[in-house]
């Protein structure tokens, strides 16, 4: 098959036996669901596209592995070009869909998983580079959508997973057997799970010898026994099901989706398990994970920023407002910051570089770099958009008042604003600024930017790791001229002091 279409996606799905439940109820039929519904469009996007002559050189590629024709969200990256080319990708695709479109995380994994696999066989001796190149095949050939499982619940964050008063508050395993491992926990936070064909599971942190069952790393088809989903709360999410549903959704046809997933026993065979008890690895596959994801954030919140900042200008545009400079200098400010984003996207994907593998990785300065400014940007530009959109935003009646027959005509009568726009369209892109600075798309824009990919902190650790301050200071020295004789000669004489 090597690529499908979104329709034939949308079939694999239903032929999925996932256990998926929602305020309190198991889904029979997720597909169609309409609060989950807009979130599937988002990764049918990914498939349209790729069909598409337009973007043909953008959403696809040739696989290394078999040299087919694929989807980019499979490959394994050759080249800085297709770092940069990821990046733009996803752009395109916030901007097609103006939420999370839930496939960055499994691409992101399979690259992390690849480089490093390589370099554990090296180390071991063991076999799980080969069988991974082998699971990417058959994710290739039957173009499936993988979700990347890395956050555990984690508990008290004081303690290593093996200290926890309750060890499978981090993913682990609990049976080995001659065919593969029984595996328990759960994972936090996953985005596009309920739409996913296979799960791609890592551990979360770097691990001690002692935490040796938590470091496994494996794949199981999402529908697996003992594998279910409970799906997460979005602000505004139940305006998707009310009875025709449209304007007050803010964003009809899109959304994204997250779970908390729960692994209850699951058996994993001996094939589809990429790490086993090698505990050295572990910060490693994390370290290169949350590189290239914090380079995805540099290409998708940029596209969803392209639609908010669209959106903002109209919005000026129909408040009458479009002419007045400091409403101008705003929206400026809003191209400025995401433009900035894309730029640090596109900067840590062109100084890539070749791992041991053969596949490339970002530089993960220059990633972390981006992921510290994605914590911030967005909520800037989020708060500009309030800004010019006004409180109208937040407190406008609903469409079934517009539609009534005795308010809705008083609704367009005083709602109204640039006199050459109707009411319903001023309030479809107020609306629409309201999902996603604080909507159900506002998950994906403002919180996830913060927390997802790793937490603030996170990224500023990584920063003072890659930053290389002592070849900062030995050139600061030498163009000071800075004579080290007498630094030495004055500590040698402090010693003898002493």
């Amino acid at each position: 098959m090597a690529l499908m279409t979104g329709e034939q996606y949308i079939e694999s799905l239903r032929k999925l036996n996932l256990e998926v439940y929602m305020f309190g109820e198991r889904i029979e039929n997720p597909v169609d669901h309409p609060i989950l519904r807009p979130s599937v469009n988002s990764v049918k996007a990914t498939y349209d596209l790729a069909g598409m002559s337009e973007y043909e050189d953008l959403m696809t590629t040739a696989s290394h592995l078999t040299g087919k024709k694929i989807n980019r969200f499979t490959t394994i990256h050759q080249s800085a070009e297709d770092l940069v080319k990821k990046v733009k990708m996803q752009r395109l695709l916030g901007q097609k869909t103006a939420s999370c479109f839930q496939r960055c995380v499994g691409m992101d994994a399979f690259n992390a998983e690849y480089s490093t696999t390589y370099e554990v066989d090296q180390a071991h001796g063991t076999n799980y580079h080969e069988k991974f190149k082998k699971f990417m095949e058959y994710v290739q050939e039957n173009d499936l959508t993988v979700d990347g499982a890395m956050t555990d619940p984690k508990g008290d964050r004081a303690l290593s997973p093996s200290q926890q008063a309750d060890p499978d508050l981090y993913l682990r395993v609990v049976e080995r057997r001659e065919d593969g491992v029984i595996v328990r926990g759960a994972k936090v936070h996953q985005t596009g799970i309920c739409n996913s064909h296979e799960v791609l599971v890592m551990p979360t942190i770097a691990l001690r010898p002692e935490d040796k069952d938590y470091a496994i790393s494996f794949s199981v088809p999402t529908d697996s026994k003992g594998l279910f989903m409970v799906i997460g709360r979005q602000s505004c999410d139940t305006r998707k099901a009310e009875e025709g549903a449209d304007i007050d959704v803010g964003n009809k046809v899109y959304g994204g989706v997250e779970a908390l997933t729960i692994f209850d026993n699951v058996f994993v065979p001996n094939e589809r398990i990429f790490l086993d008890g090698e505990t050295e690895f572990a910060g490693m596959l994390v370290e290169r994970f949350a590189g290239f994801h914090r380079q995805s954030y540099g290409g998708c919140k940029v596209g969803v920023g392209d639609v908010l900042i669209g959106a903002t200008a109209l919005a000026a545009e129909y408040n009458g407002a479009a002419k007045a400079s400091h409403v101008k200098d705003k929206i400026i400010e809003m191209t400025h910051l995401n433009e900035t984003l894309y730029a640090c996207g596109i900067a840590c994907s062109a100084e890539g570089h070749k791992t041991k593998s053969g596949s490339y990785q970002i530089d993960l300065l220059l990633a972390n770099v981006c992921k510290q400014n994605v914590t911030r940007f967005p909520y800037e530009i989020a708060r500009l958009a309030e800004d010019i959109a006004g409180g109208l935003m937040v407190t406008m009646p609903s469409e079934k008042d517009l539609r009534d027959e005795k308010v809705g005509p008083y609704i367009r009568k005083y709602l109204v604003g640039n006199a050459k726009i109707s009411v319903e369209n001023r309030m479809r892109v107020l609306r629409l600024i309201e999902n996603i600075t604080l909507g159900t798309a506002a998950v994906g824009y403002r919180t996830e930017s913060m927390h997802g990919a790793g937490s603030p902190q996170a990224q500023r650790i990584m920063i003072a790791r890659q930053s290389n301050l002592e070849h900062k200071k030995s050139l600061a020295k030498a163009i000071a001229r800075v004579n080290e004789a007498e630094n030495e000669a004055l500590q040698a004489k402090e010693a003898i002091l002493k």
